[in-house]
């Protein structure tokens, strides 16, 4: 059985709901899942888990949240060599650009993308959804 982290930041909800998809995806493909806040996971925590969907909204001017999830990201991210990820997040306004950045982020420090990143626009709407449960059923 697989081990697989859903590793979240929240402000209004909407990629919550993306993130209870993930974990509903992997659980049904037969993984074990944790479903964590920025403050509970580290770089230490990489190797503890076989896959990682990391979900965070667009903020500002289209970055990651800055308080909570960057520095987190920004920390585990030289773990990441090698290690299947998987992105998600929903956003209000732009083209989904802070998405477009965060890719390339994840590919410039060798992590291993299994999939599309899935993106919202404001709340998730059931075609969404679903591809969140199937992103979570490819780290699985």
């Amino acid at each position: 059985m697989s081990k697989v982290a859903v590793v979240f930041w929240s402000g209004t909800g909407n990629t919550e709901a993306m993130a209870d998809a993930v974990a509903q995806g992997a659980r049904g493909a037969g993984a074990s899942v944790d479903v964590l806040g920025p403050s509970d996971f580290n770089a230490t925590k990489v190797t503890a888990y076989d896959g990682i969907a990391f979900g965070c909204p667009a903020m500002g001017a289209e970055v990651l949240e800055e308080d909570e999830f960057e520095p987190m990201f920004a920390d585990v991210k030289g773990a990441l060599s090698g290690k299947p990820i998987a992105l998600f997040g929903s956003y209000g306004w732009g083209d989904g650009e802070w998405m477009r950045d965060w890719e390339e982020d994840c590919k410039a420090a060798g992590a291993d993308l299994v999939v599309e990143p899935v993106m919202a626009n404001e709340m998730p709407d059931d075609e969404a959804l679903a591809a969140c449960k199937a992103l979570g059923a490819a780290l699985a």
